[in-house]
């Protein structure tokens, strides 16, 4: 296995040609960012809802506090469930090809999400409501986590392998894209309707949306060809006969610096955008559009700082922005809920978007960190498998572990420890982990190339 220090750097090859047309280029990127919006638009509706009227319709009790831990485990499934999608679209990714399993995955979320906005309440069927909507969690967890590799190797292996930390940042910035939807929808949902209809029947709007947005992805996904990287693997006859395998047998080391990479950033963006709603609401008396209002600045933020992150990470080395980010988090963990005692709407605000910034600056680069870890013909899997696995440490716990040390200390201080510990766990993986190798992507372009064009003359 190569080590960090045997890789070329990123820039080792500066006068490297893209594989492809820019018309591609974009197209790629366009697909990429669209889709996982789309997605996470239906996941982040999901995560809001949660936080705000889940509690009170699936897991009515008379503690709040166990109504909110209950409504946070079903969110816990669907990152439980990612691994699953890892685990089958990963290594589908790497045997069949990257778009094809982004058209299933894309259908899968969107029919779970519509289906949770026909739902009946704990009213209506009882104990059957909250059963069926773990198991549609589930189903949105496995499209997610089926998702993600896809999406970023589609953007990533159409662009210019030397600007990779831009090109692969179109899938990062469909969650922030997809987030800034649902609570825009929420919002929105909020303002106009009354408390009492909000909770009957104004949050299954935002869940029944989710219908059209998902045909425009894959209307936009379908008009695609494979990325160069997946043709070649096709001529060269070189693509895997069992990834899962091969990845755990030779890939070792990249994939545990992918997954502990992935955990800091991951419980940054649950205490941003999912604790903070309870936390603000519950603990310190903010109105729900108040808390709404700030994660939506702070995620239209990300659309601009998520590319910008990516392109830097190009210009310098990307683990050092990515660390350097990490550093950030941590301490922001502390800053963030001394300025909220003051309680003004502002610097809730303010908190927000500069907890989201260092997210940014983690997040965008993350997509190309990630896949630069494993060779081409295993990036579907080897991407997945640290993306799903590693959720299941950061994110789908977190918001659990957040209210429950809240409810446990009665005090913020075991929340930002929380936080900076996995921050740590970052740093460790990006010690671990190498830096890209531009090569190693054309020279399997050009043999690629080569054999097929040797297949053609005969």
């Amino acid at each position: 296995m190569a080590t960090p220090q045997a890789m070329a750097p990123v820039d080792s090859k500066p006068d490297s040609k893209p594989p492809v047309g820019r018309k591609d280029m974009y197209k790629a990127f366009a697909a990429s960012l669209t889709g996982t919006a789309l997605e996470f638009y239906d996941f982040a509706v999901y995560s809001a809802a949660a936080a705000i009227v889940f509690p009170l319709i699936f897991f009515p009790a008379s503690d709040p506090v166990t109504g909110t831990l209950l409504a946070f485990s079903t969110y816990a499934v669907g990152y439980i469930s990612r691994p699953v999608g890892g685990i089958i679209f990963g290594r589908l990714g790497d045997e069949i090809g990257r778009k094809k399993i982004l058209v299933i995955t894309l259908m899968l979320i969107g029919v779970a999400t519509f289906l949770i906005g026909l739902l009946p309440t704990y009213d209506n069927i009882g104990v059957i409501a909250p059963a069926i909507l773990v198991f549609l969690r589930f189903a949105q967890g496995v499209g997610v986590g089926g998702e993600w590799g896809g999406a970023v190797l589609l953007s990533s292996e159409f662009g210019d392998p030397n600007k990779r930390g831009f090109w692969a940042s179109a899938a990062q910035i469909g969650p922030p894209a997809g987030n800034l939807m649902a609570n825009g929808a929420l919002a929105v949902l909020t303002l106009t309707l009354s408390e009492e209809d909000f909770l009957s029947f104004g949050w299954r709007i935002a869940f029944l949306i989710s219908a059209l947005l998902v045909a425009f992805g894959l209307w936009i996904r379908l008009k695609l060809e494979d990325t160069p990287i997946f043709k070649a693997m096709e001529a060269r006859g070189d693509k895997p006969k069992a990834p899962i395998r091969e990845v755990l047998a030779t890939q070792r080391r990249p994939l545990i610096a992918a997954m502990l990479s992935r955990i800091g950033p991951d419980v940054l963006y649950a205490m941003c955008t999912v604790f903070t709603l309870t936390y603000g609401i519950q603990e310190l008396g903010f109105d729900r559009g108040q808390v709404l209002v700030a994660v939506m600045v702070g995620s239209a933020l990300q659309l601009f700082t998520m590319p910008l992150a990516g392109a830097i990470s190009d210009r310098i080395n990307r683990r050092l922005v990515y660390a350097v980010a990490a550093v950030g988090a941590a301490v922001w963990a502390y800053l963030f809920f001394i300025i909220l005692a003051g309680r003004s709407p502002v610097m809730l605000i303010v908190g927000i978007v500069l907890g989201l910034l260092c997210h940014s600056f983690m997040y965008g680069p993350q997509a190309a960190f990630v896949v630069e870890q494993f060779s081409p013909r295993l990036r579907s899997t080897g991407s997945s498998l640290a993306y799903t696995f590693a959720g299941i440490i950061g994110g789908a716990i977190a918001p659990f572990m957040f209210t429950l040390l809240l409810s446990t200390y009665h005090s913020w201080v075991p929340v930002a420890i929380y936080l900076s510990v996995a921050c740590l766990l970052t740093l460790v993986g990006l010690a671990l982990g190498r830096d890209s190798n531009v090569a190693e992507d054309e020279a399997y372009l050009q043999t690629g190339q080569a054999t097929a064009e040797l297949v053609e003359s005969k």
